[in-house]
């Protein structure tokens, strides 16, 4: 029963861990990456659609994407798309392939990035603080219900504590590397 909440707990935390890099990956570095465009939905024929269902993504060069929409009549959306969305960018259609200049990041939108990625990466952190709590909080109960002993309910927050820091020490790691990135020129 134990090792079951345990087991669950870092199955969640993993879970943090990976949204937080999902989400990271949508912050814009100022290099080209396919990841940049996974978010943006494309009107089509009528219903929100991921771009990467209507268009192959890739990277020109380190400072260029292309979108090249499977169907030709969707060209106009994709690019519609990609202007509304909320990364800046001014795409150029030439044809069927939409190419997409990454504009250089300035200082000021560098550190106000960085401090868009620390938030995230609180924010993880209290998911997984919060994991901790509600695995906690089962410890108690079932010490409670008389399931488990006061000793072996210690015991489990100690090993719920230790893969709470764990993953917290990963998710500052992940910080610091995409800071990194950011800052980089």
């Amino acid at each position: 029963m134990v090792n079951e909440i345990i087991k669950d707990a870092e199955i969640r935390m993993k879970k943090s861990i990976d949204s937080l890099r999902q989400e990271l990956a949508k912050v814009r570095t100022g290099r080209a990456h396919p990841s940049l465009l996974e978010h943006i939905m494309v009107d089509y024929y009528g219903s929100d659609t991921p771009l990467s269902q209507v268009a192959s993504i890739g990277v020109e060069d380190a400072r260029t994407l292309t979108v090249t929409p499977w169907e030709r009549p969707m060209v106009q959306a994709v690019e519609k798309a990609i202007m509304k969305s909320d990364l800046g960018l001014n795409p150029n259609s030439a044809g069927t392939v939409i190419r997409i200049p990454m504009p250089q990041l300035t200082e000021e939108r560098r550190r106000d990035l960085v401090k868009i990625v620390k938030n995230e990466g609180e924010n993880g952190k209290i998911a997984v603080r919060n994991i901790r709590r509600d695995a906690n909080s089962d410890f108690k109960i079932l010490e409670k219900e008389k399931e488990i002993s006061e000793d072996v309910q210690r015991n489990a927050e100690d090993d719920v504590q230790k893969l709470t820091d764990k993953f917290v020490r990963e998710i500052d790691e992940v910080v610091a590397v995409k800071e990194e990135d950011l800052m980089k020129v």
